[in-house]
């Protein structure tokens, strides 16, 4: 079978498509077929090598992969051949490994998907699962009307925790680097995106919110971004920072904080690893993202797809920060 390799960290160059013997599975464990793979950021840093959970070289990058049961281990009494089923690496040993035509893992690994929910879309749902344990550890905010500020808001998490959102009442605001991906967002559902423009985003938000200021912000930006958006939260809001792609601010936040003293704003920061050791709430998000996509409530994002042979064109999309919605990879 093929499958993509990093054997030295680097850029896109460096994600080489290797044949690899058939896996064969064990006692207790499931073969899968793929027919989707997900691309997505946690990628690119296994291939850069600066992932904090990186599989040991040469590593195998990819977190997501849908596909079918072709062959069952002895004493497997989960599975039958055909079943549909997504693997997320956050219910593997180790990280990454999905960058593959086909792959053997244990039999409580895999996750079964309705009919309703095409390989292609499955593949976002840990996505989905982030954004259910985002808007759980944030809180529902007081009052009536809560608004919430996304950052990059044309992205695949971005487009689930508004859709979230918006299902539990929310006025969504998102920010955007180009009016391109401010469309992109528009699509997804958002209520108001702030792209490139004369005024701060601070004002920009005040404005939308008559004056207030949003109830929630979730960045994944970092920088200057998770400044700009602690600057527009609301009295009591609270921000959420769950990644620092543009690393980390440059000002004090904790001397923000206390600038700013008289609206008792509040800093969290969240990784999906917090549940590493919790396989039972883990699982249940998932559960949950698989039944509101099945049910429509909400929709993957469109997919850009591309054959697994193409895998270096997707990583320069990311790293140019060039890719909306959600990149897809078939085999």
């Amino acid at each position: 079978m093929q499958a993509v390799q990093v054997h030295v960290p680097g850029g896109p160059e460096q994600l080489m498509l290797v044949d690899l013997p058939q896996p064969q599975p064990g006692p207790g464990q499931v073969r899968i077929k793929a027919k989707a793979i997900g691309v997505g950021r946690p990628d690119v840093l296994i291939r850069n090598g600066t992932y904090k959970w990186m599989p040991p070289l040469p590593a195998i990058p990819g977190a997501e992969l849908a596909g079918v049961i072709d062959a069952v281990g002895a004493g497997v009494d989960q599975w039958q051949l055909g079943d549909r089923v997504l693997v997320s690496a956050r219910e593997l040993e180790q990280r990454g490994g999905c960058y593959v035509q086909a792959m053997v893992v244990n039999q409580e690994a895999p996750y079964r998907l309705p009919l309703a929910v095409s390989f292609e879309d499955a593949v976002s749902l840990p996505n989905l699962q982030l954004a259910l344990a985002l808007m759980r550890v944030a809180g529902q905010p007081q009052g009536d009307l809560p608004s919430v500020l996304i950052t990059g808001a044309s992205g695949g998490v971005a487009g689930m925790l508004c859709q979230v959102a918006k299902s539990r009442g929310f006025t969504t605001l998102g920010t955007s680097r180009t009016e391109a991906k401010s469309r992109d967002a528009l699509a997804q559902g958002f209520d108001h995106v702030i792209g490139p423009g004369p005024t701060s985003m601070n004002e920009r938000v005040l404005a939308i919110t008559q004056g207030k200021g949003v109830d929630l912000v979730f960045d994944h930006l970092g920088g200057q971004s998770l400044v700009d958006g602690l600057h527009s939260l609301a009295p009591l809001g609270t921000l959420v920072s769950y990644n620092i792609v543009q690393g980390m601010p440059t000002q004090d936040v904790f001397g923000l904080l206390r600038k700013w003293l008289g609206k008792s704003l509040a800093v969290r920061c969240f990784s999906m690893h917090t549940l590493d050791q919790d396989p039972l709430a883990r699982r249940a998000l998932m559960l949950s993202a698989i039944d509101l996509m099945a049910q429509g409530i909400v929709k993957a994002p469109v997919h850009q797809i591309f054959q697994l042979s193409d895998v270096r064109r997707t990583h320069e999309l990311l790293d140019l920060g060039l890719a909306s919605g959600k990149i897809v990879m078939h085999p």
